[in-house]
C-alpha cells in the first residue's frame, strides 16, 4: 500500500513538547474523507463475502508525539492507514460531559492528576495530553461530541464505554450527534449487548462471544444478529467458531495486540476485523494476504 506523508510539529509555549512523526511516500493522494462505510452491517457481510480483513486501531492508534484517544491522534493513523476504524473509550466527567479517557485517572495520559469522575470539563481542558512515553503533545482530551463530528465521513468510531458511564447517557449523546449509524458500541457480555440493543435497536455491538448458544440467548432475546459482531479474543479461535458465526451472518472480531505481530493470521482465521496496536503495519501485513492493493476495507466501505 501507498501511503501519505505526515508530520506533525507540536509545540506548545512555555512546555516541553515533541514532534511526532509517521511518514508513507508522499505521491498517496488517497481522501480519507471517503473511507467511512455509510452502512456497517452491509460492509461487515462484504468483508465475510469476499475475505478481506479490516483494521480497528486501538486507542485510536498512538504512537510518539500520539497521544491516545485524540484527535490529531485518528487523523495521523488515518493517513497512515486508509480504511481504519478507531476504538475509543467513554468515560464522564464530574459534570456529566462525556470525554475520550480509558483510565479512571488522569495521571498516565495527561499532566493532570484526578480521578475523571471528580474532575469538571473545566479543569480537564487545563491540562495536555501525553503519549505513551510521557510526552506532552498539543492536544487536550476531546469530547465524545467533538470526536463525533470529527469522524463524520472520515471514519467509524468504536465505542467502549468505560466502568460507571451509563448506556443510556452515550446513546443519547450520539443520537443528538446523527451518528448512530456510523459507530459501534463495545460491549462485553450478552446481558450487555441485550441491553444496549433494546435500547438502540438500530445500533452496531460488539460483544464477547464465546459458542454458539450465546447466539441462541441473543436471538432469543430478539437482538437483531445482524447487527452482532463477535469478540472471539486474542488467542487462536476454532475455526469451527468462526464458521458456525458466518453461517448465521455474524462477523467476527479479533485481537492482536503488542510487538512482533503477523496481521496475516487474522486474515488466515477469517477475521472481519482486527484490532492492533499498530495499525500501519497490520494493514501493510493484510496488503500483502488478500492481494487488494491497500483497497479491500475500502472497496467494502464504498459498497464493495
Amino acid at each position: 500500500m501507498r501511503f501519505a506523508l505526515i508530520a506533525a510539529a507540536l509545540a506548545l509555549a512555555g512546555c516541553d513538547a515533541i514532534v511526532g512523526e509517521r511518514v508513507g511516500p508522499p505521491e498517496d493522494t488517497h481522501d480519507t474523507a471517503t473511507a467511512a462505510p455509510s452502512n456497517l452491517s452491509a460492509y461487515f457481510d462484504c468483508l465475510r463475502d469476499r475475505g478481506f480483513t479490516a483494521v480497528s486501531a486501538h486507542r485510536g492508534g498512538p504512537a510518539p508525539g500520539f497521544a491516545e484517544n485524540a484527535i490529531p491522534t485518528f487523523e495521523s493513523t488515518l493517513r497512515v492507514a486508509p480504511g481504519a476504524f478507531l476504538e475509543v473509550d467513554i468515560s464522564q466527567t464530574a459534570d456529566d460531559v462525556l470525554v475520550l479517557m480509558h483510565d479512571d485517572r488522569a495521571e498516565r495520559t495527561t499532566t493532570g492528576s484526578g480521578a475523571i469522575a471528580d474532575l469538571d470539563m473545566a479543569q480537564l481542558l487545563t491540562f495536555q495530553l501525553e503519549d505513551d512515553n510521557g510526552q506532552r503533545v498539543d492536544a487536550r482530551v476531546p469530547t465524545l461530541a467533538e470526536a463525533l463530528e470529527w469522524a463524520d465521513g472520515k471514519t467509524v468510531l468504536e465505542l467502549d464505554i468505560k466502568r460507571g458511564v451509563a448506556y443510556e447517557d452515550v446513546i443519547a449523546a450520539v443520537q443528538a450527534s446523527n451518528a448512530i449509524g456510523r459507530v459501534i458500541f463495545v460491549t462485553y457480555s450478552v446481558d450487555g449487548a441485550a441491553r444496549l440493543a433494546r435500547l438502540a435497536p438500530q445500533a452496531m455491538i460488539y460483544t464477547t462471544i464465546s459458542n454458539e448458544r450465546e447466539l441462541d440467548t441473543l436471538d432469543r432475546r430478539g437482538v437483531d444478529l445482524t447487527r452482532i459482531v463477535a469478540w472471539v479474543g486474542t488467542d487462536t479461535t476454532p475455526a469451527s467458531l468462526v464458521e458456525a458465526l458466518a453461517a448465521r451472518g455474524v462477523e467476527t472480531r479479533f485481537g492482536m495486540f503488542g510487538q512482533d505481530r503477523n496481521y496475516t493470521d487474522a486474515a488466515r482465521a477469517h477475521a472481519q476485523i482486527v484490532a492492533v496496536d499498530d495499525a500501519e503495519e497490520a494493514v501493510r501485513d493484510l496488503d500483502a494476504a488478500d492481494g487488494a492493493d491497500g483497497q479491500a476495507a475500502l472497496q467494502c466501505a464504498a459498497g464493495g
